[in-house]
């Protein structure tokens, strides 16, 4: 997809030789050593490239090969404006929240916008403004033609951006040439965030589709139909492993902050009760759980919450291995779940892994 490549064949392309093969790497505020499977084999790899970086504020079991990192502002050193989240909206919101703190260091746009420069062969000295000043350009030349704009309407946001630098400069001119002309000291004044109204249809105006309508069931999809249906006739009465997020760690790198670690163990292995009495295991007794790659020993959570045939272990635990720098994390560790996961075993249609309904075997330790 937009000639992006699964994670589950990176540290295949590590260790493949040949022209495109991988030797350097950039990571950001990722852990993919604990989240991809078979990551045992990746963690390996990374030892073998020439040069890593990785921005991020931890020394994780990704990072810790990294032959540089580069630390971003702290929360508080940086301003805000989200765009991720705006496609989970229910409304028109537009909110911006300054920097609170003055940070002494580069901003996480200038980080960015250096490596873009030195992979782009510039001088590494080069103002990171130049990569903005590019993007800016393009937002111009984009919205130049909009026809349901008034004339003067990309002339005064450039007016009204001059003297902003990076993503301000960028949110100004979008903002101002945007669907409500909103102009750059009018979200700064709202600290609070403004509220146009809920949301408003636009299907029409962004879908692609050669015949302008929504594919509901494109052929590829249609056609592994009959092969999902193959493989769930085949399954046996084995026990399926699928993961699982809690609240309190939805990603790995929340495993380091005690506030939200604390209490009881959340890396266990949750069990039917009518499975555990079968197997003979308990509460929080210890089990080893195996699959076809391999095995690990966790300790059990007997509920209702899972299927009976299913058990459920988190991601992005295991931590507490040599070269990291997580002391909390460290005294929480939990298991690594993703070895378990067999990097052959792929989806056909998007090449990625598969990470749940993984046949395992459970035993009391």
């Amino acid at each position: 997809m937009r000639g992006e490549l699964p994670a589950g064949v990176l540290a295949e392309e590590i260790e493949t030789a040949g022209p495109d093969q991988v030797r350097a790497l950039v990571t950001a505020a990722g852990n993919p050593v604990r989240s991809i499977q078979e990551s045992e084999r990746l963690d390996a790899a990374l030892d073998t490239l020439d040069f890593m970086v990785s921005i991020d504020i931890y020394v994780n079991e990704t990072t810790r090969h990294a032959d540089v990192i580069l630390p971003p502002p702290a929360p508080l050193e940086k301003a805000h404006y989200d765009l991720a989240f705006a496609g989970l909206s229910v409304r028109n919101v537009v909110n911006y929240s300054p920097a609170i703190i003055e940070t002494s260091g580069p901003q996480e746009w200038e980080i960015y916008a250096r490596l873009a420069l030195v992979a782009g062969g510039a001088d590494p000295t080069s103002a990171p403004a130049q990569i903005t000043n590019m993007l800016a350009d393009g937002i111009v030349a984009q919205r130049r033609p909009n026809a349901d704009a008034p004339p003067n309407d990309v002339d005064v946001a450039i007016a009204e951006a001059e003297g902003l630098e990076g993503p301000e400069r960028l949110l100004a001119l979008m903002l101002r040439t945007g669907r409500y002309g909103l102009s750059w000291n009018q979200v700064t004044a709202s600290p609070h965030g403004i509220d146009m109204g809920p949301l408003a249809p636009r299907l029409a105006e962004v879908l692609r589709t050669a015949d302008g309508r929504v594919d509901l069931v494109p052929a590829p999809i249609a056609a592994d139909v009959e092969l999902l249906a193959e493989t769930l006739a085949g399954e046996d009465d084995g026990l399926l492993l699928v993961g699982r997020r809690d609240l309190r760690s939805n990603n790995s790198w929340m495993h380091n902050l005690e506030v939200l670690v604390k209490g009881r163990p959340r890396c266990t292995l949750q069990v039917h009760p009518d499975d555990a009495a079968a197997l003979g295991v308990r509460e929080g007794g210890t089990v080893t759980v195996a699959s076809a790659v391999g095995s690990l020993a966790v300790p059990v959570e007997v509920t209702d919450i899972v299927s009976p045939g299913t058990v459920s272990l988190p991601h992005g635990w295991g931590h507490g291995v040599a070269g990291t720098r997580m002391a909390v994390a460290g005294r929480y560790a939990g298991v690594n779940s993703n070895r378990l996961t067999d990097a052959s075993v792929l989806d056909p249609l998007s090449g990625n892994a598969q990470l749940n309904a993984i046949p395992v075997t459970v035993r009391p330790a």
